[in-house]
């Protein structure tokens, strides 16, 4: 139907040029005005995180045609070598501004680019230390951007600056055109972020993954800190810092208003109190509504909670902050009383539904369940239904359980929320029935099975669902994409006093302390003798939800062994997933994700694949597009480096398509 309104369009204005004498040659001919530059101002897009282009300029027709662009190499990359024990993961998603692009390596070195040729206009080096062990491995997923409204002239030092929190717990201000530090920025255009939160075990447990939110003249931060170690692990506070001067303008100590944040006695170095959830993953601003949106993660540590009280109020929650004081406006919680680090992981998206005739302005928010809330954004109501669920009970003693957990109606879980012996899988009738036989030995009562002793089937498990990645919005055609994970994991609780023994007996396993409770804790993932996942295919999804019906329009499985195996098999499994899409005016969905060397791009509409581009490594990052200059070319651009914990490749590549000059 588009296409045949098209023609008739062009049809009618052929007649009428014919008809009033005008050469329709002379017309065509015409000079037009060049497209104008389209940027990517923000880590999701703009700061509604909806990762959405206008762009169009690459479309289904012609999207077969895109060719590498040019490609842009950090250095900055770690298997976990003596020299670097430390291992990179290359998640950033680059911004654009003013003409130039910024990205950070898992180092966290900022790079200005040429953004139609990847050439370094500046590079900056804050220095971390290389040599430490970070709690969250040496990532930094993007910067952000600020202008001072205050100061005119393009040239003035530090009108624009690019923010950045770091590895080693750093808030830095750079001013964009030269990479310099912004001296009237803190101590020498930096703010010290582990000031206050406690003592650090080692100097890594306390770290900045996500770019910072900014609103206003505020810089908004959160923090990482490393799972399962301690019940006073670092605090989650939540902090906003003045773009100009670094001052503290407020903070956010994420507990209930019914608790004293500072009662008792604080230990040495601890301004705010110990264990609270923190914010990792990226935040979203409403500046209109003075709302910044902070996707929580669980107190600590993650699969034991008797200590906690009413201190989970505000974990694993969308909690909408006022950005001017920090004050909490509302929350929804999307677990309760959260034991399986179901940590609310990817950025809100803010978009405007429609309901009843009128535009409804809404936070949606993917989860590690899969499951996806979306909420009004000016009181966090739900706009489609969510209900209340009996869950199982019976936690290991000293525990306690919410007898409920909320189950959002519509739109319907993106990935499976049980595993039975009847999904077990394998490559062999022999690995298929070691499978068998591992399910049926564990505790399995579906996607809320608490920890345990004998061990606990966690489905879809903490990487599950939909991760940091995040998911794109199209806001034209309201259609949400997200990609997600199935790949379950087993957590074994086991009495703290034979942690030693255990640790030593298997160095290299996921065992953790968990300090300051009864139990220490082992967590693997559900995996056969061959090393496989342990349940039926496909691992990974790409799915399309009508944001108006809820309805899931398309779901497709996402990725192939093709790196992953000795012999180069194309086999559509789909594969566990971290990273995000992108969408495009002209009804195209950019996404890497999967743990093989593809970008890919699929039709909106139908799911279909529709190309593929080769890259150095797995795309485990966000892509983004942009054209840079007024008739330009459009870009897309990924990151590709891997992800060590994958048993990935790694790489150190930022790589460009675009279609032939």
């Amino acid at each position: 139907m588009i296409w045949s309104a098209a023609r008739r369009s062009i049809a009618l204005g052929l007649l009428a040029a014919c008809a009033f004498g005008v050469s329709y040659l002379a017309f065509a001919q015409r000079p037009t005005e060049p497209a104008a530059p389209v940027g990517w101002p923000s880590y999701g897009g703009g700061s509604g995180a909806l990762r959405f282009s206008p762009l169009s300029d690459i479309g289904s027709s012609n999207v077969s045609d895109l060719q590498v662009a040019w490609v842009h190499h950090s250095g900055d990359v770690s298997d976990g070598n003596p020299e670097t024990p430390d291992r990179t993961a290359y998640e950033a998603t680059p911004i654009l501004v003013d003409g130039l692009l910024y990205v950070c390596s898992p180092f966290n070195r900022v790079f200005a680019l040429d953004p139609e040729t990847g050439e370094e206009r500046w590079v900056y080096d804050p220095r971390v230390d290389r040599t430490l062990l970070y709690a969250n491995q040496a990532v930094c997923r993007g910067v952000s951007t600020w202008l001072d409204d205050r100061v005119s002239g393009s040239a003035t030092a530090c009108r624009r600056r690019i923010f950045m929190g770091t590895n080693d717990a750093r808030l830095i201000a750079l001013d964009a055109r030269t990479g310099r530090p912004c001296a009237d920025f803190g101590e020498a255009g930096e703010v010290d972020l582990a000031r206050g939160v406690g003592r650090l075990d080692w100097p890594g447990e306390y770290q900045v993954t996500s770019p910072p939110a900014v609103i206003r003249d505020l810089v908004v931060v959160g923090s990482a800190v490393a799972d399962n170690r301690r019940v006073d692990a670092p605090s989650g506070v939540v902090r906003a810092y003045d773009a100009r001067t670094g001052a503290l303008r407020w903070s956010w100590n994420p507990l209930p208003e019914t608790l004293d944040p500072v009662a008792g006695a604080l230990p040495p170095g601890a301004d705010y109190t110990l264990g609270t959830p923190n914010v990792w993953a990226p935040m979203s601003v409403d500046a209109e509504r003075d709302l910044v949106f902070a996707p929580t993660g669980n107190s600590s540590p993650d699969f034991y909670g008797g200590h906690r009280g009413d201190a989970d109020r505000y974990a694993s929650s969308v909690v909408a902050l006022r950005g001017s004081t920090g004050e909490v406006v509302w929350s929804f919680q999307t677990v309760h009383h959260d034991l399986w680090d179901y940590d609310v992981p990817a950025q809100p998206s803010l978009v405007d539904l429609r309901r009843d005739g009128r535009s409804v302005p809404a936070v949606i928010q993917t989860t590690k369940m899969g499951h996806v809330f979306v909420l009004e954004r000016e009181t966090g109501r739900p706009l489609f239904p969510v209900e209340e669920r009996a869950v199982p009970g019976s936690g290991v003693p000293g525990e306690t359980l919410s007898p409920t957990q909320p189950f959002p109606l519509v739109p319907p879980a993106l990935v499976p929320s049980r595993v039975s012996e009847d999904d077990a899988w394998g490559l062999t009738p022999w690995d298929t029935a070691g499978c068998r036989e591992r399910i049926r030995s564990l505790r399995n009562e579906g996607i809320f099975t608490p920890p345990s002793l004998q061990g606990s089937l966690i489905v879809p498990g903490a990487i599950g669902g939909s991760n940091w990645g995040g998911v794109a919005v199209d806001p034209r055609r309201n259609i949400l994409i997200a990609n997600a994970t199935h790949a379950p994991f087993v957590v074994t609780l086991f009495p703290a006093e034979e942690y030693e023994r255990r640790k030593r007996a298997d160095p290299e396993a996921e065992i953790r302390r968990q300090r300051g409770t009864p139990y220490a804790v082992h967590r693997e993932r559900l995996l056969s003798s061959l090393g496989l996942p342990c349940v039926k295919p496909p691992w990974g999804t790409l799915s399309a939800v009508d944001l108006g019906s809820g309805e899931i329009l398309w779901q497709v499985p996402h990725g192939t062994v093709r790196d992953l195996t000795p012999i180069p098999i194309p086999w559509r499994s789909g594969t566990p997933t971290l990273g995000g899409p992108l969408v495009t005016g002209s009804g195209l969905v950019f996404i890497g994700a999967a743990m093989d060397h593809y970008l890919r791009a699929y039709d909106i509409e139908t799911g279909d694949e529709l190309w593929r581009g080769r890259l150095e490594a797995s795309g485990i990052a966000t892509p983004m597009t942009y054209r840079a200059r007024a008739g330009g070319r459009q870009y897309v651009v990924i990151a590709a480096g891997g992800h060590s914990r994958g048993g990935m490749k790694l790489g150190d590549a930022l790589v460009a398509f675009a279609l032939p000059d």
